[in-house]
């Protein structure tokens, strides 16, 4: 068994969502021009939104988001240990599908990107989610939530396991 449990591994990602959400709609400027945001934004030669740099409606808008997901994050381990399991079952390869499409979206529809032929690009209705902040959100979410994916079935296989041998050992003594 892992040192950090899945579920030790999902609260704090719901603090780290809240305090994101907080930093989000005090200082946005904090996340847009933090080091790891420029790194990976600059690897992948995405550019970095001016939304960001000062507080917006829509950054009011995106910490909002932010609160909700990470308050109902907290709020699923009000659950029974069974239907926890389940509800987390079903939302890690979810939330990792939904983490990869954005990811890869961002950067394979940039400018100059894999999908877009040289001289060809236009700006759609999804312009505004090619940029580094929106990069370096899903990528260290996806690789965050492939964690979790990877320890809950872990946890999952380790439980079976004592249950087979549980009752292995039962109906021996039968």
């Amino acid at each position: 068994m892992a040192i950090l449990s899945a579920y030790m591994l999902i609260r704090g990602m719901a603090l780290f969502h809240l305090t994101l959400a907080f930093t989000m709609l005090r200082d946005p400027r904090l996340i847009a021009e933090h080091s790891l945001v420029f790194v990976l934004g600059e690897s992948m030669q995405l550019p970095m939104p001016r939304d960001f740099l000062r507080p917006s409606a829509t950054t009011a808008f995106i910490a909002v988001l932010l609160a909700f997901l990470g308050t109902c994050d907290l709020a699923s381990f009000s659950l029974s240990e069974v239907a926890l399991e389940a509800h987390w079952g079903t939302q890690a390869p979810v939330r990792l599908l939904f983490l990869f499409a954005i990811t890869g979206y961002s950067y394979a529809f940039k400018e100059g990107g894999l999908f877009v032929e040289t001289g060809q690009y236009t700006k759609g209705a999804g312009h505004h989610l090619k940029n580094s902040v929106v990069f370096s959100w899903g990528f260290l979410e996806l690789v965050f939530w492939f964690w979790i994916f990877l320890s809950l079935r872990d946890e999952r296989q380790k439980r079976v396991a004592d249950l087979l041998q549980k009752r292995k050992v039962e109906a021996d003594i039968m």
